[in-house]
């Protein structure tokens, strides 16, 4: 059974005390997945180096995640006297109430009965809901900074300006490898946008019909694989959690919290925006609330309450994906994580984009083919003739610093100490062989302590 599921007219009809038990639920879901995130997460990454991890507090270690929780929450909370005191208190609560917010627009499931009011599995939708999730994601990030500035600390400081720049760099790469989506889509709203991925459809160019798949994880791979990417950046995830780099920052931008509920707090937005970005991936790429195939082909596997456990699968799935990577990679250099989202991420969109709205334009009715075909053979001929132009310019400084650097190891050779390094003496005796005399005692003590 094909259901499209809710679409903007449905959402605004519900009673209060019904979008309050919506908003508890939520809350509880993502309190309850944080506990278990932080569990399975380190049951995976012990069984990746071959350890048991938590087996402890509870059945499996099930309870150490609430014994930290208690521990975090009962702990004495300090602050040092030098920090900012309100930016200091107000930036964990900055960071983790918009991590909650985001969650507010994702579609869990189709229309169904509760309590005898017919409402969909949601708690509400709009118009730019996508827009509404980018937007709470950047407010998140002013947080990291006030708690870099506010704790006054170097370390904090620097974590604080990395996150900063950090997101500069990938939110844009984000945002733009939604705009297929919304391009395929023709909205902006996480409802209507799995409502789209309902069944697959025909791509008619040339006269011929070409069968194409529901998921836009298939229809639009380039775009899932560059969010993919930036769902690391956006969440300072390994390989890209240089904001905190306790390697050389410390901490990072909350090196100057302890170990109290300011630091959970921290820690809570940090797993609650890696289930945010899970489920937009999910929402925009992976069919939302929609079952895989071949469980689709059951009449009511998109029906009831049942889609609610496909959606929760995928994000477990979604979540693995970041605990694999982390227990798989290294951190990079922060100049090859900014090089890389501004020189390769954000390019790579920017040609996407161009193809897709191509594509898109192509399989309009009452469309000239052909002009667009030619259209975009021009650009295609003009962006490789640029990239041409730059890559023989940056082979020639390539070839440029590699002969200065062959110069300046000639000139090393020739004369050792031209670059200014300390270099040792060459006319030492036991360079020539000679063997300096032994020590001989001067004093009748010297001989005593010798031989003692």
């Amino acid at each position: 059974m094909n259901n499209p599921g809710p679409t903007l007219s449905d959402f605004g009809h519900d009673p209060l005390w019904i979008t309050i038990i919506k908003a508890v639920a939520i809350f509880v879901f993502l309190m309850l997945g944080v506990l278990l995130g932080v569990w399975t997460e380190r049951k995976l990454i012990s069984r990746m180096q071959h350890r048991y991890g938590p087996n402890r507090a509870g059945k499996f270690g099930l309870l150490q995640s609430v014994a930290d929780g208690l521990k975090m929450g009962l702990k004495e909370d300090l602050m040092p006297r030098t920090v900012d005191k309100v930016i200091y208190f107000l930036a964990p609560v900055i960071i983790a109430v918009p991590a909650f917010l985001a969650f507010s627009v994702v579609p869990f499931g189709p229309m169904v009965w509760m309590f005898g009011h017919r409402t969909p599995l949601q708690l509400t939708d709009l118009p730019v809901a996508v827009l509404l999730v980018l937007a709470t994601a950047s407010i998140g990030v002013y947080g990291i900074v006030l708690a870099g500035w506010g704790s006054r600390s170097p370390y904090a400081v620097l974590g604080g300006l990395r996150s900063a720049a950090q997101v500069v760099s990938y939110e844009i790469a984000m945002g733009l490898s939604f705009v297929a989506v919304f391009l395929n889509a023709g909205t902006l709203s996480t409802s209507e946008i799995v409502a789209k991925q309902a069944g697959g459809g025909t791509w008619d160019i040339l006269g011929l019909h070409i069968p194409t798949p529901s998921w836009y994880v298939f229809s639009l791979i380039p775009s899932f694989l560059i969010y993919a990417v930036c769902m690391l950046g956006e969440t300072n995830r390994v390989p890209f959690d240089l904001p905190e780099g306790e390697g050389e920052l410390v901490g990072g931008f909350h090196t100057e919290y302890s170990s109290s509920l300011k630091f959970a707090m921290f820690m809570l937005a940090e797993y609650v925006n890696v289930f945010t970005v899970s489920a937009m991936a999910i929402t925009l790429f992976f069919g939302g609330w929609r079952a895989p195939w071949p469980i689709s082909l059951w009449d009511g596997a998109n029906t009831g309450w049942w889609p609610l456990l496909w959606f929760f699968a995928k994000l477990v799935i979604a979540f693995g994906f970041f605990v694999w990577v982390r227990a798989s990679l290294p951190r990079v250099r922060y100049d090859q994580l900014m090089a890389f989202g501004w020189k390769v991420l954000i390019p790579l969109n920017l040609v996407w984009i161009l193809l897709a709205a191509t594509f898109k334009a192509l399989r309009l009715p009452e469309t000239d083919r052909m002009g667009i075909m030619a259209f975009g053979a021009v650009v295609i001929i003009v962006a490789f003739v640029v990239w041409l132009r730059f890559d023989t310019v940056n082979q020639r400084r390539k070839e440029a610093r590699a002969a200065q650097v062959e110069e300046e190891f000639e000139q090393l050779r020739e004369e050792p100490a031209a670059g200014g390094f300390p270099v040792p003496a060459l006319d030492l005796p036991h360079y020539h062989g000679a063997v300096p005399a032994a020590r001989v005692p001067t004093d009748a003590k010297e001989v005593t302590s010798g031989s003692n």
